[in-house]
């Protein structure tokens, strides 16, 4: 009977100890600031989307508690602590988007911006800014700034320690205005380059027929970006270069920074009829996979330029048509940023970008800080993009010479 009491006692004990606990906890989540809100807002949608489980080897729990705990007195403390609370993570393509910078990355996948003109990355090795692409036609494109240029300094300020929307958003300004890059470029001394804000025109597509001595007719189709529109452009541009009596195609991603995955993978559908475009894997292991599945417009031979500025959902294509036997992919290693991220809401009109799965290509390569290496390597001697499809242009040529002769499909086959 002691013993019966005795059992009953600590079970009564470890209820009330258990209820005790609960109902703390409730009222803890009932009592959050708004600030803290938005902070466990962000916690949430990190906890239950990012590709690793891990969470960069971090008790996220713990994290949670230490950020909730800050003193957050107004909205950019929460912004801060939010921000702080990422960069554990270790991952640059994971950040908050202030609501002005969120409304301009909205605006760069779907329509125009204001501002310089350049695609920017993190360097993983070396932490620094570091040029992905200039966009074609851009104050920045038409200084002379190169992919794979660092940043060193924005309006002489460094951009140590700068988040990559810190530094995107200190480069935007009213048109007409101006600000001073300093800029390095690997061999040679730093330089100021001051530029002119402009209307950033997105306008992916670049396309025109180039007959060829031998008889032959050349589509050339250069593909920016991927944004909102870039698909029904490719198409259009295809279906032109086809009715002006097109015998072969260059695809040029040279510089494409890359955009919305989605775009990309439809680009692929439209030169494949059936095959993997790409797989995506996600923090469980899950593999999940996207298909062409319909007759793609042209069955003409094809090669894809690829060089350092190619990255992200242009690598997605590049990869789909070289692992397809599609095409062949000349110029250079491409970036390799091989991870998928997704654009969240969040309450107060900004919001959270979140790495969410990795990508490998139909042959399984995971290409993440790796890159696509060509089937043909020919590196690129300097020159502006206006020279891009020229006469100037070695990788061009290269790619002209390759279709002219069949030796790389021969080779392919």
């Amino acid at each position: 009977m002691g013993k019966r009491f005795s059992w009953i006692r600590s079970l009564l004990v470890f209820s009330l100890l258990f209820a005790i606990a609960f109902g703390s906890f409730a009222l803890t989540a009932h009592a959050l600031s708004e600030e803290q809100r938005l902070v466990n807002e962000v916690w949430r949608i990190v906890d239950r989307s990012y590709v690793d489980s891990s969470f960069n080897h971090q008790n996220w729990w713990a994290i949670r508690e230490k950020y909730l705990k800050q003193p957050l007195p107004d909205r950019e403390a929460s912004y801060t602590a939010i921000q702080q609370m990422l960069s554990g993570l270790d991952d640059p393509f994971t950040r908050l988007l202030k609501p002005d910078q969120y409304r301009s990355l909205q605006t760069s996948t779907s329509g125009e911006l204001t501002g310089v003109g350049l695609q920017i990355a993190l360097d993983p090795d070396t932490k620094r800014l570091r040029v992905i692409a200039p966009v074609e036609g851009s104050p920045a494109a038409r200084s002379g700034i190169r992919p794979a240029d660092s940043i060193l300094m924005i309006d002489g300020v460094t951009t140590e320690g700068l988040t990559l929307d810190d530094a995107a958003e200190r480069m935007r300004g009213t048109i007409g205005s101006h600000v001073t890059l300093t800029i390095e470029r690997e061999g040679e001394v730093a330089q100021e380059i001051e530029l002119v804000r402009d209307r950033i025109a997105l306008n992916p597509v670049y396309a025109a027929l180039r007959p060829q001595s031998d008889g032959k007719k050349i589509g050339y189709v250069r593909l920016g970006q991927f944004n909102a529109n870039a698909t029904v452009e490719v198409a259009h541009a295809i279906a032109r270069l086809e009715r002006q009596g097109a015998d072969s195609y260059i695809l040029d991603l040279r510089n494409n920074p890359g955009g919305l995955l989605q775009a990309g993978i439809e680009v692929a559908r439209l030169w494949i009829d059936e095959g993997t475009i790409v797989y995506t894997v996600n923090r469980q292991g899950t593999i999940g996979s996207y298909e062409a599945m319909g007759e793609s417009l042209t069955h003409d031979p094809l090669v894809v330029l690829v060089n350092q500025g190619t990255a992200s959902a242009s690598e997605i294509l590049a990869g789909a048509l070289k692992d397809n036997g599609r095409a062949v992919v000349l110029g250079e290693k491409t970036f390799g940023k091989g991870l998928i991220q997704s654009l969240f809401d969040l309450s107060d009109g900004s919001g959270v970008a979140v790495t969410v799965a990795k990508y490998e290509t139909p042959s399984h390569t995971d290409i993440n800080k790796v890159g696509i290496l060509p089937d043909q390597v020919v590196p690129l001697e300097p020159i502006t993009l206006d020279k891009f499809g020229t006469a100037d242009d070695r990788q061009y040529e290269a790619a002209v010479e390759a279709i002219t002769s069949n030796s790389l499909f021969a080779d392919a086959a």
